[in-house]
């Protein structure tokens, strides 16, 4: 199988920051990347300990979100300083990956 390396980042934030359509419009629009994935989580804190939750009962407007995107290394390296206007210091991760490509 062919593969080509790519670079994965993981981002950590919550629906209340107000944070995520912007940075869909900057991954999206502005620097064009290959792959975003937004996941909606239903339980999780940070640094702050403060729990962000979902009930069956009440209506969680401010649950955590993880937003992943991928990309050439070189791409991801000239994006990643472009975030910080977005990303609070220790949400973002990310690592080198193997994508499989065409045979």
């Amino acid at each position: 199988m062919k593969t080509r390396e790519v670079t994965i980042v993981r981002i950590y934030l919550t629906e209340g920051e107000g944070v995520l359509n912007k940075l869909l419009a900057k991954l999206h629009d502005q620097e064009k990347v290959a792959g975003v994935t937004v996941t909606r989580g239903i339980c999780g804190f940070g640094r702050s300990g403060i729990v962000h939750s979902s009930h069956l009962l009440d209506i969680a407007t401010d649950l955590p979100l993880v937003v992943e995107f991928f990309d050439v290394p070189e791409k991801v390296q000239e994006i990643l300083p472009h975030l910080g206007e977005l990303v609070e210091p220790g949400h973002l991760v990310f690592w080198r990956a193997e994508m499989s490509r065409e045979y």
